[in-house]
């Protein structure tokens, strides 16, 4: 298979062409175009032309296509879940899960695209502004950048793209370079769906070829990012007064109180900590349980966690498969390592075969080993023990990531406490750190990033405001 750049509507050959391997077995998938800077700057001619026509489509006729293109992705379930497995090694079962969010999230955005409304000013409530009706009207950025991660494929092109197209906007979209084949398919989808040429346009390539370009252009006047903080800091640095919205890194963190029935909330823990092999912004990482329940916390957590089964993401029953790369897998061993140097206790797991990495316990681990102070995104979590309630807070925002947390407890008034001193982005009570409905305000502080995704909140960031102010006589 070769997959050419789609720029205008069309696909467009490049000079270059790179392999593209199966993680799991390492089975050539296809030939993925490498775009030049030359196309970069073609695709974002092909987005500016197409703006103003964006900008002025009806409303309803934004919707519609947004419906279509979920009923589309709804139509080719299993083709659409077959093709994550196979180039990012998501076990398929998960896959399935992330295209049934796929439809959702652009379901969302299509009943959004209908709600894109601005309010009334009471002028007169200032001196000097009587005899006067005002209003806002939210309008369409134009040309937006969207830059995305290997982990959804499908799901996070559909929290940029969705929105982007719901406001009115365009879109240069850059998927990250293990999985560029989830965000063609979509582009295809779009294409069968009416959206105008130009409108959505995918180029693959280095990040210099293409993120850059992007960057630098200024007919971009935004850029939307899911990745590393160290590149979220580039972006940062380089845009300008282009508007920037960042969803980074994380180590999140889980506590469990005393009295909190392990049984029943252990299986959704160990979900929690390994589902996608940990390569989850909002995996759970860290793990800080009341002393009195830590052992039989742990025993149940390795129990639970040998349950899980390893092996080829496209078999039906695995729950766990290949890391994204080999490099990951030799980091994230090379870190647990170093925790053990320092005193940590490993419990269980931490053998690797090929790009698997299995399920990895670790006890007491430092909160200064970067297995816990850096984002591990890998199948690994440390359990740590906290006595007092408020030292558990304190350890969990001892952090420079703050995207979500969670916290299990029976009792209201620690639960209330965790919600208002806890430094995140989002705090889930009686759940973990790693829930996300599509439809919710997603995103963190500190060096999780700056802004929200989850549709509403996404497009208020992909429009800019306009208030119109009427004089009467």
């Amino acid at each position: 298979m070769k997959q050419s750049l789609w720029i205008n509507g069309e696909n467009v050959e490049a000079d270059k062409y790179r392999p593209l391997l199966n993680p799991f077995n390492g089975q050539n998938i296809a030939e993925v175009a490498e775009a030049s800077k030359e196309d970069v700057i073609r695709a974002v001619d092909s987005a500016a032309e197409a703006a103003r026509k964006m900008a002025e489509m009806d409303a309803h006729k934004r919707s519609d296509i947004l419906r279509r293109v979920a009923e589309l992705i709804q139509e080719d379930r299993e083709e659409c879940a077959r093709l994550i497995a196979e180039e990012s090694s998501k076990p398929l079962k998960a896959a399935r899960g992330e295209v049934d969010r796929t439809i959702m999230t652009y379901t969302f955005a299509s009943e959004e695209a209908r709600r894109l409304h601005g309010e009334t000013i009471p002028m007169d409530a200032a001196p000097g502004g009587e005899g006067r009706v005002a209003y806002t009207v939210r309008e369409p950025l134009g040309v937006i950048a969207a830059i995305t991660p290997f982990n959804f494929p499908m799901n996070l092109v559909a929290h940029k793209v969705g929105p982007a197209i719901a406001a009115g906007n365009t879109v240069v979209l850059k998927p990250a370079s293990q999985t560029p084949l989830s965000a063609y398919k979509i582009a295809s989808y779009f294409h069968q769906a009416g959206l105008p040429a130009g409108a959505l346009n995918v180029v693959t390539g280095s990040g210099k070829n293409v993120g850059d370009v992007l960057i630098d252009d200024e007919r971009v006047r935004m850029v939307t990012f899911t990745g590393s903080p160290e590149v979220g800091k580039q972006i940062r640095e380089h845009a300008g007064l282009k508007r920037v919205t960042l969803e980074l890194g994380s180590n999140s963190a889980l506590i469990v109180d005393e009295g909190t029935d392990l049984k029943k909330v252990m299986p959704r823990v160990v979900t929690g900590a390994f589902s996608n092999q940990g390569q989850v912004c909002i995996s759970i990482q860290r793990i800080f349980v009341h002393e009195k329940i830590s052992d039989e916390f742990v025993s149940l957590f390795i129990e639970e966690a040998g349950k899980l089964k390893v092996g080829d993401p496209l078999d039906e029953q695995t729950d766990l498969a290949a890391m994204i790369s080999g490099n990951d897998v030799t980091r994230a061993k090379a870190w647990i390592q170093d925790a053990v140097e320092n005193g940590a206790e490993l419990v269980y797991g931490g053998e690797s075969e090929r790009q698997i990495l299995k399920p990895t316990v670790l006890l007491n681990a430092q909160l200064t080993d970067k297995i816990s102070c850096e984002e591990v995104f890998a199948p690994v979590v440390h359990i740590n023990t906290f006595k007092e309630f408020d030292d558990a807070i304190d350890q969990v925002n001892d952090s420079k990531f703050g995207l979500q947390a969670g916290v299990y407890t029976n009792d209201l008034q620690k639960a209330m406490k965790a919600a208002k001193n806890l430094h995140v982005g989002g705090v889930m009570i009686n759940e973990i750190p790693t829930f996300r409905v599509d439809h919710m305000p997603y995103g963190g502080v500190k060096m999780s990033g700056t802004g929200r995704e989850g549709i509403k909140y996404a497009l208020e960031e992909m429009t800019e405001l306009k208030l119109v102010s009427i004089k009467l006589d």
